[in-house]
């Protein structure tokens, strides 16, 4: 009788050259749909194990590091699995080319691939997950939505893809579905960080201000053993719940103690850094000598371009933290790289979105207000393009209404913070800054 092929986890098979690779691989792909650290211990099998899938997620993760030297690392995992490809199903082929071509810069290529395993193999959640993060980081909200769909029918029972799903309602502004998807992955585990991180969003876009504090303070006690962006980015969101209510100590000892300093090196927790040290100074808060550590490890990143999301952060990092020379360099090097890019979409986030919004945060952090309006400006409508979420672009939005005022367009900074407020009423920083304008414009104070 023929032996039935291992399967993963979820039920998908595998073609294996070691067995005792199984574990390791199932780590990988249980760690990465539940952002746990563990994904990483395929990376002890690559040198046992040529297999292909074994291979290329190995190479996945390298590309993870968010860095120039990603591809540089990948390659020879992914040039093994590509060697073995031919031996693995036709399921594991397909991954194999989607990750090959995330390493050779083909975006299209991988999203499309990624596509077509959701609708052939929709148990190949680390798949979609894989064509989810790809999605986001170039805007598409509806495609990361419609992969998360194909893949329900058949894998109802994990919470991850609930979880996948919240996040893709979400950020296509659908709160009802996002919350009832949120809620459903909590029931099925209560540890479901994605989950916690999609109902964060959920309530922070509906003002829903000390009720999201209560809810990640309720549950993170489960964020144990995830990965370093996980973990930060979860205690991110508590910081912006905190933030809304002008609990700045507070905010500052969650900046020390969980959103910076997990892992120095690699780029979402510089983002975080950032972005958290960034809001707090717009608040109003003195952040001390905290963007100098930051800055340190801002300043390898000058060269790396990855995704124009991560170099508009790194640029005002450095700006903010005096690093004047290193800041400038890096807008350089911005527009050159924008200048090169031959695909589509990357020529045109490039040098439509990435540049102008580059100039306005380098023109906010030096002081000169009307740049920082005029090219903000020109940025923010599409800002969408260069990925990220809601609530993590929701920076810029909040440099530019700074520079207005600063630049003293009282009555555009009121027409942009009333709507704001009338959605929050529980931000006190809003409420702040609202009578700030009222008073500015000879109105009454109100709220």
């Amino acid at each position: 009788m023929q032996r039935r092929p291992p399967t993963d986890s979820l039920g998908n098979p595998v073609t294996l050259h070691d067995p005792e690779s199984l574990p390791a691989l199932n780590d990988f792909i249980e760690g990465f749909i539940a952002c746990e650290a563990r994904a990483v211990n395929v990376l002890l099998h690559a040198a046992n194990d040529p297999s292909a899938l074994v291979q290329a997620y190995c190479a996945a993760l390298h590309m993870f590091a968010e860095s120039a030297q990603g591809p540089t690392h990948a390659r020879p995992f992914i040039e093994r699995a590509l060697a073995h490809a031919p031996h693995a199903t036709d399921r594991e082929q397909r991954l194999v080319a989607a990750v090959a071509a995330w390493v050779d810069g083909d975006l299209p290529r991988a999203m499309a691939l990624h596509d077509e395993q959701a609708r052939l193999h929709p148990r190949d959640l680390a798949s979609l997950k894989l064509g989810q993060y790809h999605r986001f980081n170039r805007g598409d909200s509806p495609g990361m939505l419609r992969l998360a769909l194909h893949a329900l029918p058949a894998a109802a029972e994990v919470p991850y893809l609930h979880g996948m799903l919240a996040f893709g309602w979400e950020q296509c502004h659908r709160l009802p579905e996002a919350e009832a998807a949120a809620r459903h992955a909590i029931t099925l585990c209560r540890k479901e960080p994605w989950a916690h991180h999609a109902l964060a969003h959920v309530m922070l876009t509906q003002g829903r201000i000390r009720e999201g504090t209560d809810f990640m303070a309720s549950v993170s006690d489960t964020w144990t053993g995830l990965n370093s962006f996980m973990v930060t980015h979860n205690w991110w969101h508590q910081a912006l719940f905190l933030l809304e209510q002008d609990r700045h100590a507070e905010v500052l000892a969650l900046y020390d103690q969980q959103v910076w300093g997990v892992v120095k090196d690699y780029t979402q927790d510089q983002i975080g850094a950032v972005s958290l040290l960034a809001r707090l100074e717009l608040a109003g808060v003195d952040v001390g000598h905290r963007w100098a550590d930051v800055a340190d490890h801002l300043a390898l990143r000058l060269a790396d371009h990855v995704l124009p999301f991560l170099d508009l952060q790194y640029l005002y990092g450095l700006a903010r933290a005096g690093r004047t020379a290193a800041a400038r360099t890096l807008l350089g090097n911005i527009a050159a790289h924008a200048a090169t890019r031959t695909e589509a979409h990357e020529r045109t986030v490039w040098q439509q979105v990435c540049v102008p919004a580059a100039h306005g945060l380098l023109a906010h952090a030096q002081g000169d207000w009307a740049t920082a309006v005029e090219q903000l400006g020109a940025a923010l409508p599409r800002l969408v393009e260069i990925g990220g979420s809601h609530a993590q672009r929701d920076l810029f939005q909040q440099i530019w209404l700074d520079a207005l005022q600063r630049n003293g367009q009282w009555a555009a900074v009121q027409n942009v913070l009333q709507p704001l407020v009338n959605a929050q009423p529980e931000s006190a920083r809003l409420a702040r800054q609202v009578r700030c304008a009222n008073a500015a414009l000879g109105l009454h104070a109100g709220r």
